[in-house]
């Protein structure tokens, strides 16, 4: 999979890591923004305090 989206990729080896590093990081905010606020109205969060 990742050698496929390798060859796929335009121009030289600078560039596409370039790109897959923008692509990283749009993933990961979109991750942070949408999918998480989105998941956490399902998932029940427990508040847990730790005594010494």
């Amino acid at each position: 999979m990742y050698g496929a989206l390798w060859r796929v990729l335009p121009g030289p080896w600078w560039v596409r890591v370039l790109i897959l590093l923008v692509l990283l990081v749009a993933v990961l905010a979109a991750l942070i923004f949408w999918v998480f606020p989105w998941v956490e109205q399902f998932v029940a969060v427990q508040e847990v305090t730790v005594e010494q």
